[in-house]
């Protein structure tokens, strides 16, 4: 028996050689080798297969066969249902190409790359002058998994487990690249189903999951176009929005480690339209480690998120908060704009939530960080809600923002909130025209202000009512009547 598999093989490695696939049956079993794959066969067993080389698969929704072998730009497949049932490899690359409309389709991931060889999602042109729009992954609702935190969060009217639709989900996968791709998630055409029902799935364009394998790194959202997600407005911590990425608790914490992320780049990306979130990044199972004010950056090493940064984004008409970095050590957040965003948190839309609480968002904002900076970021035009502010230093620990902009907020410019968030800064920023109170100080103990420039219409306070108390220090501020 092992002589004749030995033969088998070496008759195999010379026909790959010269052959970009083969089919080959063994054990009663049938599949397809991609060039640089080899198998291994196993009596009874069946087999399992591994990759010796990178392989470039190409997916054509107008030229593609499911039949092809995906493997020149002459035989790509057709459908992304395709590429799910793929094994991926360090290296490997998933292109599509560019003018295909993927209808009802989506990517489920659960193959990691390697630092040196991230698995990359793209897209390519078919044709030789280049040209062409951006592949556009249309999930209308489907894509459905199951997303379950292991945990009551850190309020209890917060939903902690349900059913989520994503167009694009990364489960516990680390070291991939996705890049320049337009994706949506309107799902329209759920019978019964309205749209601001209080139990309406939560829906994402990009769902990315820690859960059974410890830490997950470098992950890399890039020049994604993320339009018409309509997710749920209530369920402010499920993956629920344009891009979210979670840590859920594993299924045995002892022998995986905790589940979180390291190295996280979303940059580049528009977002637009998209309930509840624009991006967050990073709520997790661990949350009951990070109360109190002071946050020990010993407490981020171990069940928190390292090197997180987000930069060059759009956020424009989400339904609540713009861009949060959530349970992070330094996060980087910069040149940043969210633009009328909380457009949902009203009494039109947001009027069923039932027991939860939530009824709130800002702009662009930090969420139990350590040593955040915020830099050269725009927020223009939030909508009045509870906060509505453009920047929320909110319950974190040396929160710093620097060289922002906002304009006509209506909720004002900045909130430092309540007694947890301490030892923040707001300096040398612009607020122009910023309505219903400048700043929310909000029972704060110990914020900074210094060195901004504050335009202010007339009738409009510098402190917003209802929203004042704590002990803030200001410093050299310039405020200019309109």
């Amino acid at each position: 028996m092992k002589r004749k598999y030995g033969i088998f093989f070496l008759f195999l490695g010379l026909v790959l050689l010269i052959c970009p696939s083969l089919s080959v049956n063994a054990a009663g079993k049938s599949m397809t080798l991609l060039k640089g794959e080899t198998a291994t066969f196993s009596a009874g067993s069946g087999y399992t297969y591994t990759s010796s080389a990178p392989s470039v698969v190409r997916v054509n929704q107008k030229t593609g066969r499911d039949s092809n072998d995906g493997l020149t730009m002459d035989s790509p497949f057709a459908s992304l249902f395709q590429v799910n049932r793929l094994k991926l490899y360090p290296g490997d690359k998933v292109l599509l190409a560019r003018d295909s409309i993927f209808t009802d389709q989506f990517l489920q991931m659960k193959d990691s790359g390697t630092r040196e060889h991230p698995i990359e999602i793209g897209s390519y042109s078919p044709e030789e002058e280049g040209e062409g729009k951006n592949p556009l992954i249309a999930a209308g609702g489907q894509g459905i998994w199951y997303q379950d935190y292991g945990t009551t969060l850190d309020s209890p009217a917060h939903v902690y487990q349900g059913y989520v639709s994503s167009a694009v989900l990364l489960y516990d996968v680390e070291h991939v690249v996705i890049h320049d791709i337009e994706i949506s998630n309107q799902a329209v055409e759920i019978l019964g189903e309205d749209y601001s029902a209080p139990h309406k799935m939560n829906r994402t364009g990009v769902a990315v999951v820690a859960k059974d394998k410890g830490v997950r790194s470098g992950i890399t959202l890039r020049n994604l176009s993320i339009h018409d997600v309509n997710g749920n407005v209530y369920d402010k911590h499920m993956n629920n929005g344009g891009i979210y990425m979670t840590a859920l608790k594993p299924a045995d914490e002892k022998a995986t480690g905790v589940a979180r992320f390291k190295d996280i780049t979303v940059e580049g990306c528009f977002v637009y339209k998209t309930s509840r979130w624009g991006i967050a990044v990073g709520y997790t199972y661990r949350h009951a480690k990070f109360e109190g004010a002071e946050l020990p950056e010993d407490t981020f090493l171990k069940y928190g998120h390292e090197n997180m940064v987000i930069r060059d984004n759009y956020v424009k008409a989400a339904g609540g908060d713009g861009i949060t970095a959530m349970y992070a050590l330094r996060p980087l957040v910069e040149h940043n704009t969210a633009d009328s965003v909380a457009c949902e948190i009203n009494d039109r839309i947001y009027c069923r939530p039932e027991n939860r609480a939530g009824k709130v968002a800002a702009g662009i904002w930090p969420w139990k960080c350590k040593d955040a900076l915020f830099r050269c970021n725009e927020v223009a035009d939030t909508r009045l809600n509870q906060d509505g502010m453009a920047y929320d230093a909110d319950s974190g620990d040396g929160t710093i923002y620097e060289y922002n902009y906002s304009r006509q907020n209506e909720g004002g410019c900045i909130m430092f909130c309540q007694s947890e968030a301490i030892h923040n800064s707001f300096c040398h920023n612009v607020s122009y025209d910023d309505l219903g109170g400048t700043v929310s100080p909000s029972e704060n103990p110990d914020a900074l202000l210094a060195h901004n420039t504050f335009y202010v219409r007339e009738g409009v306070p510098f402190v917003r009512n209802k929203m004042g108390g704590g002990t803030y220090t200001e410093e050299d501020n310039t405020i200019i009547p309109l």
